[in-house]
């Protein structure tokens, strides 16, 4: 009789307990988590009952997750065949490209921050490739105040220096002489606590802290990947964020 009542009582129990909501892992770089995860993710998880984690790694460690199976999905801005030849320079090997699946979930232009109270108002492709490089140091130089100039660079943010690097400074090698940091949030900060930093991010990172000033449009898509179909959860993240 008493195994009786006890099944019972935990069967209510079980019953009465929330069901663990299903979630969905994505590792991404700076791009798709600025400006399509983040700001999509209370919407989706109220809409489908999924929780969205988010694992802002850069896109060669979203790719790696993604291949070990950590993750549901990996994004970058970047083109997949830029993301491929990105993992290639970073001596990532990829047997089989043709195993994984991609789609466009958005657009971000990589834009420059400087602090907010840098009054430089325009960069130039030629500028910029000589800050980059190490070959311009001193704002004067660029119409700015007599200060040195501090590259911000990020560890974590490798699809945006990618595209820096190849359409702006025509594939020069970026200098070493810089203050590095992980994430686009990062990057900004460490602009918004040197007056005589700069550094490049996703668009939607610019706040009040920085500024960013006229430069040449670097405009890229943001693609997630999966490895095989996109699976029920990661669909329905696609079509979230794609048909808004």
């Amino acid at each position: 009789m008493k195994k009786t009542v006890m099944s019972s009582l935990m069967l209510l129990v079980l019953a009465a307990a929330p069901a663990c909501a299903d979630v969905l892992k994505v590792g991404a770089g700076a791009a798709p988590t600025e400006n399509v995860l983040k700001p999509n993710k209370a919407a989706f998880e109220k809409a489908t009952g999924i929780d969205l984690s988010i694992t802002a790694s850069g896109p060669k460690q979203a790719f790696i997750d993604l291949d070990r199976g950590t993750v549901d999905a990996a994004a970058a801005g970047l083109s997949f065949d830029d993301w491929m030849a990105l993992l290639k320079k970073e001596g990532v090997s990829v047997a089989d490209p043709a195993a994984y699946r991609s789609v466009v979930i958005g657009k971000d232009k990589v834009i420059v921050l400087v602090h907010k109270d840098n009054q430089v108002s325009t960069l130039s492709k030629e500028q910029l490739t000589g800050i980059f490089t190490g070959k311009i140091v001193n704002w004067k130089d660029v119409g700015g105040k007599d200060m040195p100039i501090l590259v911000v660079w990020g560890g974590l943010t490798q699809g945006t220096n990618s595209m820096f690097v190849k359409h702006i400074m025509e594939n020069a090698k970026p200098t070493s002489e810089v203050i590095q940091a992980t994430t686009a949030e990062d990057i900004r900060h460490n602009v918004a606590s040197n007056p005589e930093a700069i550094g490049i991010g996703p668009q939607a990172i610019v706040n009040a802290t920085v500024r960013a000033p006229q430069t040449p449009e670097v405009a890229r898509p943001i693609t997630l990947i999966t490895k095989g179909a996109p699976s029920a959860n990661v669909q329905k993240l696609i079509d979230f964020v794609t048909k808004k």
